[in-house]
Formats: C-alpha cells, structure tokens, sequence
C-alpha cells in the first residue's frame, strides 16, 4: 500500500506540472489511480484525483493571476457555469456510463492536434476583436456548460479543451487561454469535490498525499509556463493532444 501511493504521488507530481501549463493532468493521474487500486468503485478512485487536481489547479491559477491579465466578468460567468454543470456531470457518474463518450473525442481531438500544428499562428497572440462583448459573455456559459459537465462526468483532457475553446471563441492566446481555463477547472474540481466527499466517494489518506505532489508539480509548471510564454505551451499542448488521442485511441481498440 505504502509503495502504491508513493508511486501515485510521483504520477501526480508530474500530473500538476503538466496541467499547470496546458491542462491534461487527468491524463496522467486517472490511469495511475485505476491501473492501482481496481478494487475500488470508479467513482471513489475519481473522486479520490479530484482534490490533488483542485490543488494543483489552485496553485496555478495563483501564479498566473499574478502574472497575468484575466477577465473577471467573463470568469465569472463561464466558471459559475461550469460548476452547475459539472456538478450534474459528477451526480451522473455512478448511473451511466462514459465510454460512449470517447469515440467522439477521439476524432475532436486528432481534428484539433491537426489543425494546432498545421497553424503556426494559433494561440500565439491576442486577437480581442473576435468576439464582442455580449457574445463573449454567452460562449462563456456555453464553455461553462458544455465542458463543465464534461469535466464532472468523464474529465481527462478538459483543461486541453478549455484552452482550445478560450482561444477559438475568445481570440486569447495560449498563455492567457491557460490562465483563465485554470480558473473555470478550480470551479469544476470544487464541485465534483463537494458531491464526491459528500457521497463517500474519496480516499483520504490517498488524496491528500496526492494533493501535495500535485501541488508542487503545479508550482513549477506555471512558473514555466509564463517565463518561457506562448511557444512552449503551444508544444506542451500539442504533446498533450496526442497522449490524448493515443489514450482514448488505446481504450477503444485495446
């Protein structure tokens, strides 16, 4: 047991320092958990992530607040929806199940990897001009919606996919997509948090000393991130695009 966490420990590690900079820390820390202990309900073993990702998420989201520039009203907006939605996603985890979910991913995703690297351009400036205000305000409760419930319900790879929606629908570049789809994660984390502890569906002692690595991989990720900026979170995205699709990819033919 002791072996299994420390080695959970170093999978969350590298988890919040690759989540601090592009998101995908799920891609890391979610396998690691249910190749670990499959004894478990799948819904405890989610949960269980849900506090070391929280942690993370927060300690990044702390470093680029400093650094920089966010849209409070468009967070607002977009993260109090998201934490409505991804509490609903969360309450539906124990009834239905979720691999319908990842054929439809799969081609969203290897459709996005193509069309990031194709693009040399995207996500390497701000363009505010491609979305007016009240839109903005309405496709930010549209990301809050759509991806909250996501995160809720399935999760790996959502930070990846606010990133690209924050940058598509709201002409961000890479550095500020991250920054405000950091915040927006912290409110679907919270809420999946609240409906999973509230239920039974979290190992403590396991979480918490998850929860300290993820917070120190997270430090140094968003450290990172902002000194070397936009080019090297565009790669980091790119890389977590495809152990995305690899990962789903592997699920669907294994």
């Amino acid at each position: 047991m002791t072996t299994d966490v420390a080695i959970l420990c170093c999978f969350s590690l590298c988890a919040g320092f690759i989540d601090a900079i592009v998101g995908g820390g799920g891609l890391i820390q979610t396998p690691a958990i249910l190749f670990t202990f499959p004894q478990y309900p799948v819904a405890t073993l989610l949960g269980t992530t849900k506090i070391p990702s929280f942690s993370g998420t927060s300690m990044a989201a702390w470093q680029y607040a400093r650094r920089v520039e966010i849209n409070r009203p468009l967070l607002l907006v977009t993260a109090g929806t998201a934490f409505l939605a991804a509490m609903l996603g969360a309450s539906l985890v124990s009834y239905l199940p979720n691999h319908f979910l990842k054929p439809v991913m799969l081609v969203l995703l290897i459709a996005v990897a193509v069309y990031t690297y194709l693009k040399k351009d995207f996500g390497q400036e701000t363009h505010t001009s491609v979305t007016p205000m009240g839109n903005t305000w309405l496709w930010g409760a549209v990301i809050g919606l759509v991806l909250g419930f996501y995160d809720g319900f399935f999760g790996p790879g959502a930070g990846s996919f606010l990133i690209l929606a924050f940058i598509s629908l709201m002409g961000f570049d890479f550095l500020h997509a991250s920054a405000h789809a950091k915040v927006v994660n912290l409110a679907t984390n919270l809420a999946a948090i609240l409906y999973f502890g509230l239920h039974g569906h979290i190992l403590w002692p396991v979480t918490i000393l998850m929860a300290a690595s993820n917070l120190t991989g997270s430090f140094f990720g968003a450290r990172l991130a902002i000194l070397k900026g936009n080019k090297l979170v565009r790669k980091f995205f790119l890389l977590v695009i495809c152990g995305t699709i690899l990962r789903f990819a592997w699920e669907l033919f294994k």
